[in-house]
């Protein structure tokens, strides 16, 4: 009778480890989508994949819904977002929605949008006293070559506030050139930065993920011959790295100025130290997974364990 007791009460606990776990995504069969859904399902939790673009809100006071496909959303424990740029606005807002139901999510709705903007991460960083490049911004100026003059050492890296993978950034060899960049740039209703030009890591970067309050896979990128951007969608390869502590404990505090569980943050190896230059919300994990061989996806499933435990 106690062997039967004992087992019982194991098969229990086990299953009230599971979780009805909901990823957001635009596309079920990218391979970050499919290797959270892996390692989700190799740890008896139940996944459902569903594309934000076809969730409804209801709103009432206290009584807060969403709806997929026409179909009352039930019985989820935590959400995984996938959110591209594309959909940002309406990514934090199902976010918050379901945030409102008291579901807990891997990515906050207002960190979503602090992370996504390039110049909202760079103000929130540089305030926090992480090391950041020289940064201006600009919509709209009577003088640009004036305005440019403020950092006045080329070339300069030019890239629009919301671009990803490496499009809307540009290398501007000279201030003639940076004029003409950024005069394009706000002639198409863009907000453009300005930023220093680290000679000393030209084509090359480093991405650290961190998940929770721990660095979990370090690669590092570099560019195809010809190229300064190392984006991975623009050929750069990718080899694993040992990161230094500095590296580590300023990816641990870039993730949590922008209140981010789960982070990309991307470094650069100056001469005076390290300098952050972007902070990824929806990090790919195909790249680091790769380059690194550690499950990145097992050790975000086994974080949101922890937290809905909690």
């Amino acid at each position: 009778m106690l062997a039967f007791f004992i087992c019982t009460l194991l098969y229990l606990s086990q299953y009230f480890k599971e979780m009805n776990i909901l990823i957001l995504s635009r596309n079920p069969a990218l391979y970050s989508t499919q290797s959270l859904v892996r390692a989700g399902a190799s740890r008896g939790h139940f996944i459902q994949v569903y594309d934000h673009f076809y969730c409804d809100f209801y709103i009432e006071s206290g009584n807060m819904k969403i709806y997929h496909n026409g179909y009352q959303v039930n019985g989820i424990h935590a959400i995984i977002p996938r959110i591209g740029a594309s959909v940002t606005d309406l990514g934090s807002l199902l976010i918050r929605q379901f945030e409102s139901m008291g579901i807990y999510s891997s990515l906050s709705s207002d960190s979503l949008l602090k992370a996504r903007n390039k110049l909202s991460a760079l103000q929130i960083l540089a305030a926090s006293g992480i090391p950041v490049p020289k940064t201006i911004s600009t919509a709209y100026s009577e003088d640009l070559s004036g305005f440019l003059s403020l950092i006045d050492d080329y070339p300069l890296i030019i890239k629009l506030v919301n671009s990803t993978h490496g499009i809307g950034v540009v290398k501007a060899a000279t201030r003639t050139d940076a004029v003409a960049i950024m005069e394009a740039f706000i002639q198409m209703k863009g907000r453009a930065l300005a930023q220093e030009f680290i000679r000393e890591s030209e084509g090359i970067d480093i991405r650290s993920f961190v998940v929770g309050n721990k660095v979990v896979a370090s690669m590092e990128r570099r560019a195809q011959e010809g190229e300064f951007r190392s984006n991975l969608h623009r050929g750069a390869e990718a080899v694993s790295i040992e990161l230094t502590q500095e590296e580590i404990d300023i990816s641990l505090q870039s993730a949590k100025a922008l209140g981010l569980n789960i982070a990309g943050v991307d470094l650069l190896r100056s001469k005076h130290g390290p300098v952050v230059i972007e902070v990824n919300a929806s990090p790919g994990l195909e790249g680091i997974e790769g380059a690194t061989g550690v499950d990145v996806a097992m050790e975000i499933i086994k974080f949101l364990e922890k937290q809905v435990k909690e």
